[in-house]
């Protein structure tokens, strides 16, 4: 292999060129700033040459790999192909982060990412982000093979594939987090829309863990990481077997289980004391929580509305109730 080096390249990428397979084999890895002429000849398979480009600040650390792709056939692209089917992604323990605040902030986060689809546009914003990642493909798609390989038109083009963090009991969560501890726990959320508002309430107004029943759709559906905004790198995420099992543990644990539920009578969000180590429950709008997690929990607590309105949209009764909760906390 022939190199050849450029001098003074602070934050550089290294580019590979391969030629086409039936002409003569030999690369070339020339050092090209980000945004140069040399870089966006290489990065756009100038010349006619197909390009693997293999990008980082140091060729000895902190190394991503950016790739020309030559075909949406790569199986590398299997999990965008299959956007439309988050219940194999949901098997197989990956999400796609969808967008750009929603990339930047998985690339930001712990998460384990295993690879990023970009437009070329964003190929120099990132570059940060993607050089502290080693070994991370960054796949560089023209917006309209973008468009053919998932299937649906893309605003921002910008995609990252992620994997799901080992998962945690409750109570290794709690221990490490002072009191009062404040805990979200969802049954019968099928609306991954909603689950994501949820979860971005909850990265807003400081919850410490959300825990999803056996009957709701995953946290990390595609819809709900998008919803989220990011705020699901930020928050523990419990995808408990038994919802009751869970909050049984959490009141062991001296945790307070509020119901929220717009049919309770006697008791409104005006009234309830959250400043202590409180768990808020809620469920599906159509039919609310269950009798059997209702009963669960300590108290069950509406929320007072005028006009003859019964209940508010899941997400918008979340933001109200974790409010109150950080206004009473004196975080607000």
């Amino acid at each position: 292999m022939r190199e050849n080096r450029l001098s003074g390249l602070e934050g550089g990428v290294a580019l590979t060129r391969h030629p086409y397979p039936y002409r003569e084999r030999r690369t070339v890895t020339v050092v090209a700033p980000i945004g140069s002429r040399l870089f966006r000849r290489l990065a756009t398979g100038g010349g006619n040459s197909h390009c693997l480009a293999v990008a980082g600040r140091d060729t000895r650390s902190g190394m991503f790999q950016i790739h020309r792709v030559p075909s949406l056939d790569l199986p590398e692209l299997a999990p965008y192909r299959t956007m439309r089917r988050p219940v194999d992604h949901v098997a197989r323990r990956i999400f796609i982060a969808e967008g750009l605040k929603v990339v930047r902030r998985l690339l930001e986060s712990d998460f384990e990412v295993v690879s990023v689809v970009l437009l070329e546009q964003w190929l120099p914003d990132f570059e940060p982000l993607l050089a502290a990642r080693k070994n991370l493909p960054v796949y560089i798609v023209p917006r309209a093979q973008l468009e053919q390989l998932v299937g649906f038109h893309m605003f921002q083009g910008a995609l990252a594939v992620g994997r799901f963090p080992p998962p945690r009991a409750i109570q290794d969560i709690l221990v490490e987090i002072p009191r009062p501890w404040l805990v979200v726990a969802l049954e019968n959320l099928a609306s991954a829309e909603n689950l994501g508002v949820i979860t971005r309430n909850c990265a807003a107004f400081g919850v410490h863990a959300l825990i999803a029943g056996e009957t709701c759709s995953s946290p990390y559906m595609r819809r709900s990481v998008r919803n989220s905004m990011g705020g699901i790198f930020k928050l523990p995420i419990i995808e408990s077997p038994s919802l009751f099992a869970a909050l049984h543990e959490l009141r062991s644990l001296g945790v307070r289980c509020i119901a929220a539920d717009g049919a309770a009578k006697n008791l409104t969000l005006a009234h309830v004391d959250l400043r202590g180590d409180t768990c808020i429950v809620l469920g599906s709008e159509g039919h609310g929580l269950s009798d059997t997690i209702r009963g669960a929990c300590d108290e069950v607590v509406s929320i007072p509305m005028a006009n003859r309105v019964d209940s508010l949209n899941v997400g918008n009764a979340a933001a109200v109730f974790l409010y109150e909760a950080a206004r009473q906390r004196g975080s607000m």
